[in-house]
Order: structure tokens, then C-alpha cells, then sequence
């Protein structure tokens, strides 16, 4: 049956047709944006039918080319990894649905081919990250996505091939790391396979090269995340991207890292090693406690909506990690809900943002002076998905933030719960900065002055094919709102790690 070759359709497919979209898009442009839009199509119903597969059967195990593991590559898909890849592959779709008409602007039409290779590419290597069971595996398919998003930051405005080359140096340090840890775990064990690092490692806990290669794992992983401190290679990188770029990536780069993150606290390493036997959960929450306030502080100080928005990422990262650190099972669901929400949230912002440069220019939060009145629909999405990072039911980061506060409270971290308390209110200054803006400040008018009746603005939404895409994400936002307690039972009670 077709739907047992999913874990591999979901990475092969993308991969042949960007093949394809390179070479037809040397004689015609046209079909490229198509091409690339069937094999996202292909990937996200793969995605669905390895959810569904996984909730009624359980864990999936698939072997390349028919190779016992550990020698060969295995993908083993589970309640977590599912749910991951459905997220990641939807966002793609809809951010590359979007970006038909936003790239056309942004960038010359003789580099939309490259643009749509490389974009599909980039999804197809966020899929294998999060499907693989093998940690060397998982790095091959961790470069592979970051040399696409190198790429596609660099086709952006003014700064953007700058931005792209620090990136790039950051990626490479945190991709070092990575490949180093895995190399001490192959040293001690001779295995790659992550099942059977977890059988194998236990008994080698206390080896220097053990400690040594969690630590360049873990340093790695969060230089990819743009974990605080070692985040200073996004902000520039998400600002000067094009709008496309910025919304896909701010939705799915640092969640992919976040989810890698837990792949290596919690099955490679048994969740006992960071809990218990290192400090790894209580230095992480310290920093995550500090990531959230310093995001959003910085968030404040930008005049740059889009550079606003990096910050407030920064901010949400320390969320999620939070939520791992704590160490028990309401704020790992909190952690869980968390990636899913944040992925819907920094789409639709961006997304946004990126509909109104499209159709006014307008980037700094004056320039958004009372946008309510030439694009209403666009500005109500703005507002539905700044509510929800705030924190405002129904909304869906609401629920996320919910458990994580329950996590930190159930863990007796006050300051943790402190923490997420005073970031939440920083992002309401953010944001009612901005919905200030939109909504409530007056008109000018060809004088300058202030008018609320002499000045008539003409509704000029951006068109269908960027309007639509917003709306599925602030629909998802609401949806993961109204049925998270549904989410929570089916899928993410599952991903909890033994002992929580």
C-alpha cells in the first residue's frame, strides 16, 4: 500500500521535484511555483496519513532500502515527530501558496526557479530532520535545510547577503558542535541509530566523552534554535529575508531545532541523564527565564515591525525550553502545544506583515498609522494573531501558555512562573503598540494634519492569493485554541517522557 511508503514519500518526492523545477525553470518559469506547490501537496498529505497511522497503530518504523538498523537509516515516527511533520508541512504549503505574488515582487523573475528549488528544499530538509531515527542522519538533513534557508535570506532586500553570511558562520559553529557529539557517540558506542544510542548509552553515563558530546550536542542544537545567548544570528537573517522566507522559517526553523532539542534530551539520552544526574533542565530554565524577558524588552525598543517580530521569536524559544526544563508533564505539554501554536502565530505575523509591504511599503509601526481603514481584513488577522501571542483566550497561546505556567508552578519555580507572567505582559506593550496604530490613530491629511472626516482612504486589500493564506493560519490559531484539549488527549499526552 502506498500509505506504508509515506516516511520515505514525504522526503523523496520534494526531493526529485525540486531536481525538476531547476531544470524546467532554466526554458519556463511558469510551471515552477506549480511544481513546487504538488510536492508540498504530496508532503503534507503524506504527513496527514503518518498522523493517522500513528494514532490508531502507534509508532512507525521504516527502513531505508530495507536495512536492519543499526547499520542502516531508520525512520521511526512517533506521536511527537507526527505531529511535527503535519505542522511543518502545512506551514509550507501555505506560506508557498502565498509567496506566488510576493516573490514576483521581491525578487527578479530571472531567480524564481532557484526559489522554488531551494524552498522546497528547504522543506523536504526540515521533514527528514524530524522524521529521522539516526543522529548522523539528522545532521546531513540539518545542513541541507540550512544551506536552503542561507540561500533564500540571501535573496532578500538590502542587508540581506550580509545578514546571510553571519548566518552562515553561526550555522556552520552550531552545525560543528552538532557533528562532533554525534562523532563522541559513535566513538564510545559504535552506533548512530538513536534507539540504540538510548540502550547503549546508560551504562557510559559517567564518560567524559559521554558529558562532553551531550554538551556539543546540546550547544549545537541551540545555536540552530536561536536560543539566547547564541541568537544573534536571527534578527538580522528574519528582517531581510523576503517576506516569504521570513514567515516560513520564523514558523518552523526554531521549532524544528526546539524539537531536536527534546529528541536528545529525552530519547537519545534517557530523561533521567539532564534531570537528574546534570544540571542540564535547571541551567536551561534559567537561560529560557532570561530569553523571554530580553526578547520581548528588545522587541520593544524596534521601530521595524518585522525586526519587532524576530525578538518576540527569541521570546518564544525561551518559552518552549522553559516548559522542557521544568520536568514535568504539564510543562512538557505546555512545551509541546507550544511549537504547534507558535508555528500558526509567527506565520500569520509574518505573514501579515508582509501582505501590507506588499500592497503599501509600509514596514515601521508609524508607517502602520490607521491601516484599519485600507486593509481591514488584513488588520483584524494582525490582531487576532498578536492576541494570541499575548496570551488572550480563545486564542490558541493562551492554552500553551496556560500549562506552561501550571508546569512551573507544579515544579515550585515561582520565578520561572514570574517570568512568563512579566514576558506576557511585555508583549502586550509590544503589540497594543502597534494595534494602536492600526486601529485607533487618526488619519493625515495631505498636509499633515490630523483629520478623521476630510480624508477618504480606499480599501486595497492585498490580493486573494496572499489574503487567503493569512486567513488559514488566524482559522488554525482559533481552531488550536477551541480543540487543544483534544490535541492534548489524542497526541501530545503521548510524547511525555517516562518519569514526568
Amino acid at each position: 500500500m502506498i500509505s506504508d511508503q509515506f516516511p520515505a514519500l514525504i522526503i523523496v518526492f520534494p526531493l526529485i521535484i525540486a531536481f525538476f523545477i531547476n531544470i524546467v525553470g532554466w526554458w519556463w518559469k511558469r510551471p515552477c511555483f506549480y511544481m513546487s506547490m504538488l510536492a508540498l501537496s504530496v508532503s503534507f498529505i503524506s504527513a496527514v496519513g503518518i498522523l493517522n497511522t500513528v494514532i490508531s497503530k502507534g509508532t512507525i518504523h521504516y527502513r531505508l532500502g530495507g536495512w536492519e538498523p543499526p547499520w542502516g537509516i531508520e525512520y521511526v515516527v512517533d506521536h511527537l515527530n507526527a505531529l511535527i511533520l503535519v505542522i511543518v508541512s502545512f506551514v509550507g504549503l501555505v506560506v508557498g501558496i502565498y509567496s506566488k505574488k510576493s516573490i514576483e515582487k521581491e525578487i527578479s523573475e530571472a531567480k524564481i526557479p532557484q526559489f522554488y528549488t531551494i524552498y522546497t528544499l528547504l522543506v523536504m530538509g526540515l521533514l527528514g530532520m524530524t522524521v529521522t531515527g539516526d543522529a548522523f542522519n539528522l545532521y546531513v538533513l540539518l545542513e541541507i535545510a540550512s544551506l536552503a534557508s542561507y540561500a533564500l535570506i540571501a535573496l532578500g532586500e538590502d542587508g540581506a547577503p550580509l545578514a546571510s553570511f553571519n548566518y552562515v558562520i553561526m550555522g556552520t559553529i552550531g552545525a560543528c558542535f552538532y557533528l562532533l557529539g554525534v562523532g563522541y557517540l559513535y566513538i564510545v558506542t559504535g552506533s548512530l541509530n538513536m534507539a540504540d544510542l538510548s540502550q547503549l548509552l546508560p551504562n557510559l553515563y559517567h564518560s567524559k566523552a559521554v558529558l562532553v558530546a551531550f554538551a556539543f550536542l546540546m550547544v549545537g542544537v541551540a545555536i540552530k534554535m536561536a536560543f539566547f545567548p547564541l541568537h544573534i544570528w536571527l534578527p538580522d537573517a528574519y528582517t531581510h529575508a523576503p517576506s516569504a522566507v521570513s514567515a516560513f522559517v520564523a514558523g518552523t526553523m526554531t521549532k524544528v531545532g526546539a524539537y531536536v532539542m527534546i529528541r536528545v534530551m529525552f530519547t537519545i539520552f534517557k530523561p533521567y541523564f539532564s534531570t537528574e544526574m546534570l544540571p542540564a533542565t535547571t541551567i536551561l530554565g534559567w537561560i529560557a527565564a532570561a530569553a523571554m524577558i530580553y526578547g520581548c524588552i528588545l522587541a520593544i525598543a524596534q521601530k521595524d515591525i518585522k525586526r519587532m517580530l524576530c525578538y518576540i521569536i527569541i521570546a518564544e524559544v525561551g518559552y518552549i525550553v522553559m516548559g522542557v526544563s521544568v520536568g514535568n508533564r504539564m510543562g512538557f505539554t505546555g512545551a509541546v502545544l507550544h511549537i504547534v501554536n507558535d508555528a500558526f502565530m509567527m506565520a500569520c505575523l509574518f505573514l501579515v506583515v508582509g501582505a501590507v509591504y506588499y500592497k503599501t511599503g509600509a514596514r515601521t509601526i508609524g508607517e502602520y498609522k490607521a491601516l484599519f481603514k485600507k486593509m481591514p481584513l488584513t488588520s483584524g488577522s494582525f490582531a487576532i494573531g498578536a492576541l494570541s501571542v499575548i496570551g488572550i483566550p480563545p486564542t490558541c497561546g493562551f492554552f500553551s501558555k496556560w500549562y506552561l505556567v501550571l508546569g512551573a508552578i507544579n515544579a515550585q519555580q515561582w520565578l520561572f512562573a514570574a517570568a512568563l507572567l512579566v514576558s506576557s505582559l511585555l508583549s502586550a506593550v509590544v503589540f497594543f503598540r502597534v494595534l494602536q496604530n492600526i486601529f485607533f490613530a487618526p488619519s493625515e491629511s495631505a498636509h499633515g494634519h490630523e483629520s478623521e472626516t476630510h480624508v477618504e482612504i480606499k480599501r486595497d486589500e492585498a490580493p486573494a492569493s496572499m489574503l487567503i493564506p493569512i486567513f488559514i493560519t488566524v482559522a488554525g490559531i482559533l481552531l488550536l485554541g477551541a480543540y487543544s484539549g483534544q490535541i492534548i488527549s489524542t497526541i501530545i499526552q503521548f510524547t511525555v517522557p517516562e518519569g514526568f
